[in-house]
């Protein structure tokens, strides 16, 4: 999985306002048991000092030192570390894998455009804005892509892979091998529902790494008692909905098996460009849901992208065993691996 930090970015502007010169070492390709994923970064300035990883402590010294010549000439310039390399034993690279290394200068010097680029990059970031900096390895010029259509016919099915895998990936084109830097929003678990399952579930998402946000008006159930590493909101789901914001990474499901509670989510749900929907209950109760939402207008177009019952059929029994299928079935779904037949 790809692993780019856009807080690196953020303290290279930062650094770059303070006057200092600076380059960026970024993770562009592995092999084999590598320390690091592809997409790393490490932020080096000219006097040494240096920020990230780009290998757990492996190579850095290299890297660092590789970098004061980058600040030095402008020119990037790719590393390759590896077990067969004299050099990667010399660092320390004796884990069994390889890495390639990109090392280039950021500037924010009258006509270079590298630092608004960058700025532009993190802007889209804080907005959960899907976004990727296309990098040149030859030239080092760069450029974001938001979607497929926004980048040329050779590379816009590389880059789709990038954002539905979160993999950052190097390409070799036509016109040169270009690296493609993933930046994807955080997945967002919106839970309608603060029940025995949702506290389940809580842990599994944040040890995937997705935020978790419980709906629920029941002041009883939501509470930071029971859900401590969760964002709350005790708002009906019509009101909660719209100011959360429900958007191409986030995977919604309804849990309360109350029609009142269900049912607004479900709609605002479906409504939107969510990933993954899904709602609780036996295919009996799916069908009285069914129901309902052709009542509230709903086409069964509309309906049939929710996944319920909820999560992969494994025999589930019990609540921690159902939030295992629940969060099984949305990692299959994001990964483009779901398969709706049951």
């Amino acid at each position: 999985m790809s692993a780019p930090d856009p807080f690196i970015i953020t303290k290279a502007l930062d650094w770059l306002s303070e006057g200092r010169r600076v380059a960026l070492a970024t993770v562009i390709q592995t092999w084999g048991s590598a320390p690091q994923p592809v997409g790393s970064q490490l932020l080096i300035d000219a006097d040494g000092n240096f920020l990230g990883s780009v290998s757990g402590g492996c190579v850095e010294a290299e890297v660092i030192t590789e970098a004061a010549d980058v600040i030095a000439s402008g020119e990037p310039r790719s590393l390759e570390f590896g077990v067969e390399d004299n050099t990667a034993w010399k660092v320390g690279l004796a884990c069994g894998g390889s890495i390639r290394v990109f090392i280039e200068k950021v500037e924010a010097t009258r006509g270079s455009t590298v630092d608004g680029l960058l700025r532009r990059l993190i802007g889209d970031v804080k907005s959960r804005r899907q976004v990727a900096l296309v990098t040149n390895l030859a030239t080092g010029a760069q450029s974001l892509a938001h979607s497929p259509r926004e980048i040329g016919s050779e590379l816009a099915p590389a880059l789709e892979e990038a954002f539905r895998c979160d993999e950052s990936v190097a390409f070799a084109g036509d016109a040169g091998e270009v690296f493609i830097n993933v930046f994807n929003p955080t997945v967002r678990l919106i839970i309608v529902g603060a029940v025995h399952i949702a506290q389940q579930l809580v842990p599994m998402a944040r040890a995937l790494g997705h935020d978790v946000v419980i709906v629920d008006p029941r002041t009883a159930f939501a509470t930071e008692g029971r859900f401590a590493d969760a964002e709350l909101s005790r708002e009906w789901p019509d009101e909660a909905l719209p100011k959360i914001g429900v958007d191409a990474r986030t995977a919604l499901i309804v849990l309360t098996h109350d029609p009142k509670i269900d049912d607004s989510a479900l709609i605002h749900a479906l409504s939107s460009n969510a990933f993954y929907v899904g709602a609780l209950g036996s295919r009996k109760t799916h069908a009285k849901r069914v129901e309902r939402l052709r009542k509230a207008g709903l086409a069964e177009a509309d309906i049939e992208p929710i996944h319920a019952p909820i999560g992969l059929d494994i025999g589930a029994q019990g609540a921690a065993e159902i939030a295992l299928s629940i969060m099984a079935e949305i990692t299959a779904v994001q990964r483009g691996k779901a398969n709706r037949s049951r």
